[in-house]
């Protein structure tokens, strides 16, 4: 059982959903923002505004043949039923959520195994979503589902209306296959709830003024007992505003049953206590900044920081483990808490992922942004330690445990640029694994090929990054490129097979390159540290020194080089925008951060104070508007051309840091900044295929009109 503050991941700013204000907080050091009208959401102003910038923004570049072709191969690519369909094992079924061209909403479903290796699979329908939100009159987005085991008949379903975070949570029969009548049901919230046992669940959510947190999630959880009120929930826990979120959750595995609270104190920072049958909380000694995992006797921990304990220090990006109940009988015995180290990382490598089978655990390793598998095996107080499977190079190999209660089964997937998706289905200890799906091929691979390329940063730090190209383009900065980053909360990007960038992109001719830059998770946590607050302008001082390198290299040159991000990756772009525009013919800047003066103000902001800090304190505003688009935007530059995209359900980042910079630009007289609005989708910008695709097609038939045209700026 993974212990992490969970509403906390939830946050995290790659791909997501969701608008909602949150208390306001003392501001920032106050200069006139003439945009501030564009901060109220759905008021009729600001949404005559949306549109406005809407209509320009479609007739320029979603009115051709051209776009069209591109918006209907994307959505081709998405609706495909060729797709490997991701499944989760719920009792003896495998239960997958899908979309395609009959179900835009999505289906909620479940086959066998058996059925399940087929190339067509025999699914029944779950929860047919399109239907639901038809007989309701509401959006629904399927925002998955928390079952209760062992017996796996009961389920808290969470649906939201129109993809942002909030949701709504109703009890779900799997057996009867309906919503249960007066069972457990949440109004819509920024909810996190999770089973006790049939008649109780722990449940933090909206429950009045005063109980949500600066963040905007619950600074409360309560023990809900069936046939109750929500009203006459008992107290569990309750944490401070200043807090990101709390949960509680219980450990279900069979004859290992726990329970759980968790403080989330900032994204990175958490306290964990184990809750007793008396409702008394003990507090697990263990670094704030650690992520803890039980699985039955074990308690792992994995370190962001290296910890010195009772004389022995572990390094910083360590896996350690030791038996949970001696953990917890000798914490405050100073020399008596012993772990042994499962993986302590190098100059290049660093654990990407963990998981459990029954009685194996499967390490996840990245070395130099290349996969690698191990499994571990607890054998007489020794861990034994084993290859497992093998990948083409720079490619991504990823493997994970179905069900860590009953079974020693793992699924093991292999993908690249180039290459789709394999599945694999294996045993450890009896069945090697064999290969039981392949995604389809979407795109023609023919004659390109995939290269790692190592840019020097302004620091010296050697930084990688990919390139997917024909293998005879020539050197002569000619080739549209469009170059792709993230950098933040410790994600890393790792080969990943996409049909929309081979169709709209690689096809046409052009290259595709992703930056591995600092803020990411590539390294392990110190890659991350070495961009946080302060230090942010490291990753843009990384993403620099690629796009610099694809130019030395002749691979492309300034008129031909695109660069798109979202979300983090959105405030990267709005940098490179306002820091670097020489480097770039050309930017998407999608469901952005721009404004860090004041994005603790809006929607979930203050939640990222750690990765950011904090611009309410003078002596950090100092760094951080450094690194602020918003305000550092400036009369009289050569910007590139710039293609803003959010949505208004945005509840994460919000939609209004992308319109004030959009309105600004424009104020200042760049006419070469567009603005897109979609109502739906939260902070994916998108609440099912065809709005995908749209928005897909909209950000590169803007880039390759802006990239590959002989007149390109």
């Amino acid at each position: 059982m993974r212990l992490l503050p969970r509403l906390a991941t939830l946050t995290l700013l790659l791909i997501g959903t969701g608008c909602m204000n949150t208390p306001p907080r003392p501001a920032a050091a106050q200069v006139e923002d003439p945009w501030l009208w564009l901060e109220d959401i759905h008021g009729a102003k600001p949404l005559e505004w949306v549109e406005q910038r809407n209509a320009e923004t479609r007739q320029a570049f979603a009115s051709t043949p051209e776009f069209e072709r591109t918006r209907t191969r994307i959505l081709e690519v998405l609706d495909s039923d060729a797709k490997i369909p991701a499944v989760t094992r719920i009792g003896d079924r495998y239960y997958n959520f899908w979309k395609d061209q009959d179900h835009p909403r999505g289906l909620w479903r479940r086959t066998t195994l058996q059925q399940y290796r087929k190339d067509k699979p025999r699914w029944e329908t779950v929860i047919d979503l399109d239907a639901l939100a038809k007989a309701e009159g509401r959006n629904w987005v399927w925002q998955g589902a928390t079952c209760l085991r062992p017996a796996n008949r009961r389920c808290l379903v969470a649906l939201s209306p129109g993809g942002g975070d909030a949701n709504v949570v109703r009890e779900f029969d799997l057996s009867d296959r309906r919503f249960v009548k007066g069972g457990f049901e949440l109004a819509e919230a920024k909810s996190d709830v999770a089973w006790i046992d049939k008649d109780r669940i722990y449940v933090a959510t909206d429950f009045g003024p005063g109980t949500m947190t600066k963040s905007s999630y619950p600074r409360i959880v309560k023990e809900w007992k069936r046939g109750t009120p929500l009203s006459a929930a008992t107290l569990v826990y309750e944490g401070s505003d200043d807090d990101l979120a709390v949960s509680a959750s219980r450990d279900l595995t069979p004859g290992f049953e726990r329970d759980f609270v968790t403080r989330a104190i900032d994204f990175y920072t958490s306290e964990t206590f184990v809750r007793g049958k008396d409702g008394k909380l003990v507090k697990l000694d263990v670094p704030a900044d650690a992520t803890i995992d039980t699985h039955r006797e074990w308690l792992l921990v994995q370190l962001r920081d290296a910890w010195k304990l009772d004389g022995t220090t572990y390094p910083q990006g360590a896996l350690l483990a030791t038996k949970f109940t001696d953990f917890l009988a000798n914490q405050d015995k100073p020399g008596k808490r012993k772990f042994t180290v499962l993986f302590e990382p190098g100059e290049t490598t660093s654990l990407s992922a963990h998981s459990w089978t029954r009685n194996h655990l499967i390490l996840n390793i990245l070395d130099d942004v290349a996969s690698r598998l191990e499994v571990l095996t607890p054998r007489s107080g020794e861990w034994r330690r084993e290859k497992l499977g093998g990948a083409p190079a720079l490619s991504t190999i990823e493997a994970h445990g179905i069900d860590a209660d009953t079974s020693e089964a793992y699924f093991l997937s292999v993908s690249g640029y180039l290459a789709p998706t394999t599945l694999y289905y294996g045993v450890l200890g009896s069945a090697d694994a064999a290969p039981i799906k392949r995604a389809p091929v979407f795109f023609d691979a023919k004659g390109m090929d995939v290269h790692q390329y190592f840019a020097t940063s302004k620091d010296g730090t050697r930084v990688p990054y990919f390139v997917i190209a024909r293998k005879d383009i020539k050197a002569d900065g000619d080739t549209p490129t469009l170059l792709y980053g993230y950098g933040g909360f410790e994600v890393a990007l790792t080969p990943m097979y996409s049909g929309s960038v081979g169709r709209s992109w690689l096809e046409r001719g052009g290259a595709f390159a992703v930056a591995n830059i600092r803020g990411g998770g590539e390294y392990g946590p110190r890659w991350h540290e070495a961009a946080l607050k302060a230090n942010r302008p490291r990753a843009y001082e990384d993403f620099a020194a690629v796009a610099a390198d694809l130019v030395k290299r002749g691979i492309t040159s300034r008129r031909r080089l695109g660069a798109e991000g979202g979300s983090n990756g959105g405030l990267l772009m709005g940098n490179m925008l306002t820091q670097y525009p020489e480097l770039f013919g050309a930017i998407v800047c999608e469901v952005p951060l721009l404004d860090m003066k004041r994005y603790t103000h809006l929607s979930a902001g203050a939640s990222w104070i750690a990765e950011y800090g904090d611009p309410d304190k003078p002596e950090e505003w100092a760094f951080i508007k450094t690194f602020s688009p918003y305000q550092n935007l400036a009369p009289g530059k050569d910007y590139p051309p710039v293609l803003f995209y959010t949505a208004t359900s945005d509840d994460r980042v919000g939609p209004v840091q992308a319109r004030k910079m959009a309105a600004r630009m424009r104020e200042l007289g760049y006419s070469n900044a567009w603005f897109y609005e979609n109502t739906e989708g939260g902070h994916g910008a998108a609440a099912d295929n065809r709005q995908s695709a749209f928005m897909h097609a909209l950000a590169y038939t803007f880039l390759w009109q802006q990239l590959a045209s002989k007149a390109a700026p």
